[in-house]
């Protein structure tokens, strides 16, 4: 926590807002969709998706394969409490659902269903797209798919078991033009995870990393990912890291408070 409140405090010094950004293709990024306060007719659907998760009182065996949760302890757990405090936030998942929508991704890889609030959000914000969900727990799995059923949501494909054998699967000859990285909490498995998708992007290819300042070993995944050499673009959000692989564009790092 002592990490998290340091890292943020150092953010907030760097951080910019879209008045302070001279780049014309993130500038357009962040006032057309970072800072889009328009309402979406999806959001009302959202909030239902994730109130109806909040009322889910049934308890759950976790199987967790990366660095777990830190404000739940016990592998025993009610779906509720997953909602409530390891699922993303209704402000970051209509931020992924417009991102998802303003990139008009076709393919989109997520590696971490848990409950599905994030690819409920993507597949609600960009409903033509196809999204592949891999999942490591068949429990948390089984909630997240009873409930793309309850709200008729179609395009969305999960893939159970460990990431090291479900993931070189599900990217197989396939190219993508999201990746949302929300599996494994931990140094290395984040960098391989990275460097396995490398070679299944195009040059609109966004992935987007959450909780970069989980640990000292995830900022320095991020570190590592920010400055690899297909990278031309990274912006810094604090809570997610989001890199870019356009060629025609200059190396530049940047750092938005969103």
């Amino acid at each position: 926590m002592l990490f998290q409140l340091k890292s943020y405090l150092f953010f907030l010094l760097k951080s910019k807002n879209k008045h302070g950004l001279h780049s014309p293709f993130v500038y357009h990024l962040a006032t057309r969709c970072f800072y889009d306060k328009t309402k979406k007719g999806w959001y009302e659907k959202l909030l239902s998706y994730r109130n109806s998760l909040l009322k889910t009182t049934s308890i759950i065996t976790i199987e967790d394969f990366g660095a777990g949760s830190k404000s739940l302890q016990s592998n025993q757990r009610k779906v509720s409490h997953i909602a409530k405090n390891a699922g993303i936030t209704n402000k970051r998942a209509q931020l992924l659902g417009r991102f998802s929508n303003y990139l008009k991704a076709t393919t989109i890889l997520e590696i971490g269903t848990s409950v599905g609030l994030s690819t409920a959000s993507m597949s609600l914000g960009n409903p033509t797209s196809t999204i592949i969900s891999l999942e490591g727990c068949k429990n948390t799995a089984t909630i997240a798919k009873e409930h793309f059923e309850k709200f008729n949501l179609k395009n969305i494909k999960i893939i159970i078991g460990n990431f090291e054998k479900t993931l070189p699967l599900a990217i197989a000859n396939t190219t993508f033009d999201l990746v949302f990285f929300d599996g494994n909490h931990q140094k290395q498995p984040t960098i391989d995870y990275f460097e396995q998708c490398l070679s299944h992007i195009n040059n609109n290819s966004v992935f987007i990393f959450d909780d970069i300042y989980w640990s000292k070993g995830m900022q320095e995944a991020w570190q590592y990912i920010k400055n690899h050499s297909k990278v031309t673009v990274s912006i810094d959000t604090f809570h997610w890291g989001i890199v870019f692989f356009r060629k025609e564009q200059e190396k530049e790092h940047f750092v938005i408070r969103v």
